[in-house]
Order: C-alpha cells, then sequence, then structure tokens
C-alpha cells in the first residue's frame, strides 16, 4: 500500500511540477510570434489526464505493486525527461509552433516523429498495469488513443502549415 501511494504521489507531483515548465514555455514561444494551432481538442486531454489520475488514486492506492510493470514505467520516465530535456524551451503541453524554427531532429526525435506521445501511450497503460488494474488499463488506452488520434493529426497538420511557410 505505501508504494502504490508513493508511485502516485510521483506521478501526481510530477504531472503538476510540469504544469508551470508548460504556461512558461507556451508564453514565451507565443512572445516570439509562435501561434497555438487546434486548442479545442486541448480540454478532452487535460480531462482525459485528470480522470486518469484520479482514478488510479481511487482504484491503486492500496494495490500491491507489479514491479516489472513499475520498472518498466520507470524507463517511460527516463524518456520522458530526454524528450523535455531535447526539446527544452520549446516543450509545452498545447500545439504551439513558431514559425521557420526548424523541427527537432535531435535526442529521441532523431528515431521518431512524437516520442512524448509514445511515452503517454506507455503511461496511460503501464502505470495501472503495476497496480494490477489490466481493464483500467484498457480502457484508458483506448481513450487515449482517440485522443491522441486527435491530437497527433492537429499537430502534424500545423507543423506541415508551418514547413510550407517558412520553406
Amino acid at each position: 500500500m505505501i508504494a502504490a501511494i508513493a508511485v502516485l504521489a510521483f506521478v501526481t507531483a510530477e504531472r503538476v511540477a510540469e504544469l508551470p515548465l508548460a504556461r512558461r514555455n507556451t508564453a514565451r514561444l507565443l512572445a516570439c510570434g509562435a501561434r497555438e494551432y487546434a486548442p479545442s481538442h486541448f480540454p478532452l486531454i487535460v480531462a482525459l489526464h485528470v480522470a486518469w489520475l484520479a482514478g488510479l488514486w481511487l482504484l491503486g492506492w492500496d494495490r500491491p505493486i507489479q514491479w516489472g510493470w513499475l520498472a518498466i514505467f520507470a524507463m517511460l520516465q527516463v524518456l520522458r525527461v530526454w524528450v523535455l530535456a531535447t526539446l527544452g524551451p520549446r516543450w509545452t503541453t498545447r500545439i504551439i509552433v513558431l514559425p521557420g524554427a526548424p523541427l527537432v531532429k535531435t535526442g529521441p526525435y532523431r528515431f521518431l516523429s512524437h516520442p512524448n506521445y509514445v511515452v503517454v501511450i506507455g503511461e496511460i497503460a503501464v502505470l495501472p498495469l503495476a497496480l494490477g488494474l489490466p481493464l483500467y488499463a484498457l480502457a484508458f488506452s483506448i481513450l487515449n488513443g482517440t485522443v491522441l488520434w486527435i491530437r497527433i493529426s492537429a499537430e502534424n497538420s500545423a507543423l506541415r502549415g508551418a514547413s510550407d511557410l517558412s520553406g
């Protein structure tokens, strides 16, 4: 029980700590002439993540940890940090595009177009599995897949449009 609470507290603290960073980066980018794309789906993302985490607290706080799944979750956190460090001041929770800025092609972006979303897909599935909640993992993975389909389509369109303007 203590391990589950510690894991959930860590994930909650991590998410809360990312919010001011995302807001600060968004404000800086917008001040430099960047533009936000497709903001209408953003409340869906927020609702999904809040519901996912709140539900994990409700259902998982007193469950035994599945250590193998937790190890995979820990690896996902390393990848999360790598993504954030690679994007630096360009990392936000919204789709913000700075015209003329080249796409990031370093770090995990050498291998994947959207490594952050790979991390999110993994986290949404793996943390519930670490808490022994496979149906929860499945349900939120389906919801997350739907939201990410909308998000990635919008982001790809925004990035294509920005590259058309700069090239």
